[in-house]
């Protein structure tokens, strides 16, 4: 397989331009992510049709067109699995792709599932194996090997092969507008920011947490993902989960009382101990009125059983009427969200809920909302 490798500023600006006059362009990313809480960069993979193209991140200093045309509107963008990759294009470049259709995404309108890999996209069409041996590469290490550089390379040629057909089968299908609106949704979710302080609403322990040892967990939670971002490190590496959770259920007022809670980390107390005891101190210190409210677990709500059962057939029912898989419509965590939100639980919020928004808004918000209320 031929590929041009670009490891200079005007190879890449020469390319980008020509690939900017196409009507598409596979591409894909290769990063290390082992004790990070960030990708690390070290490959990027694009191909306009005519020429397979590796950008080496570590040797050019400014990789704006390659952004530039990530945000071209006239251009699609095709890629597989794009969640990792989003994140590659928020930290190294702060930049949000448009004009983009995740193919995995567009697979799952075509009935294929929800995650179908790349290397079983490509067998489905192409019936050809790839070799991906090469999965586990240090891409930060160089030189690469041509093997790895083939391997690289491999993942934006066959995409392209089977581009035309996929759009084609999803716009015979008359999902395509919806492919392209959920990926974007996928876009939406990855670039906007996290707040620190309502990570504790997606702990699944915290419904077992009264307000004051609730607002310890909302807070330690928010300061591990702090200094997690701050330092660059997996949030475990910060302190462990069970760690966090003993502590909120717990409420200790000492070290030596953290020390003694059985399910911490002996390792978190002893390096992160002072900091979080100084976080329970503040919580502590708060008044009743600042305190979150306490949570409720969803399915020990009346009804939760009985309602979740008929609210799923009756999205299937529709999903049908539709010609979609109910898989693709909505899962558990969705349904989730309408109940939770028809409930008026755990601050759910309706513009979380994403049956009533994007593409599912017009086909199932009002028939959904109109049977969760005459049940």
């Amino acid at each position: 397989m031929q590929f041009l490798y670009i490891d200079n500023q005007q190879q890449l600006a020469e390319y980008c331009a020509s690939a900017s006059l196409r009507d598409k362009v596979c591409v894909d990313t290769e990063f290390v992510r082992t004790r990070t809480l960030f990708p690390n960069l070290g490959l990027l993979q694009i191909y306009d049709g005519q020429q397979v193209a590796l950008i080496d991140p570590l040797v050019i200093d400014d990789l704006s067109p390659f952004w530039q045309l990530l945000q071209n509107p006239s251009v699609l963008k095709l890629i597989h699995s794009c969640s990792e990759d989003l994140e590659v294009f928020l930290r190294s470049g702060n930049c949000r792709p448009v004009n983009m259709l995740d193919t995995q995404i567009a697979m799952a309108f075509l009935g294929q599932g929800l995650s179908m890999g790349y290397a079983s996209m490509i067998k489905h069409y192409l019936d050809l194996e790839l070799d991906k041996s090469e999965s586990r590469t240090d891409w930060i290490k160089r030189p690469l090997t041509q093997r790895q550089l083939e391997y690289a390379a491999a993942d934006v040629y066959y995409l392209y092969q089977i581009s035309d057909r996929i759009i084609e089968q999803v716009q015979q299908a008359g999902f395509y507008h919806a492919a392209l609106a959920e990926s974007e949704w996928q876009i939406e979710k990855k670039f906007t920011p996290t707040d620190p302080y309502s990570l504790y609403l997606d702990n699944k322990s915290a419904w077992k947490l009264k307000p004051r040892n609730l607002a310890v967990l909302q807070h330690l939670l928010a300061w591990r993902y702090e200094q997690a971002m701050r330092r660059n490190l997996p949030l475990t590496f910060v302190a462990k989960d069970a760690t966090l959770f003993n502590l909120a259920f717990h409420n200790p007022q000492s070290h030596r009382a953290m020390v003694q809670i059985e399910g911490v980390d002996s390792l978190d107390i002893r390096h992160k101990g002072k900091a979080m005891l100084k976080v329970i101190e503040q919580v502590n210190a708060l008044p009743d009125e600042q305190l979150p409210e306490q949570m409720t677990r969803l399915d020990t709500y009346p009804n939760y059983k009985t309602t979740f059962k008929a609210v799923k057939k009756k999205l299937t029912e529709l999903a049908d009427k539709q010609g979609l898989d109910i898989a693709v419509v909505a899962g558990k965590k969705q349904i989730h969200q309408l109940l939770m939100w028809h409930w008026q639980l755990n601050q759910t919020d309706q513009n979380s809920v994403e049956l009533l928004h994007g593409w599912r808004e017009p086909m199932f918000a009002k028939p959904i909302t109109q049977f969760l209320n005459s049940l």
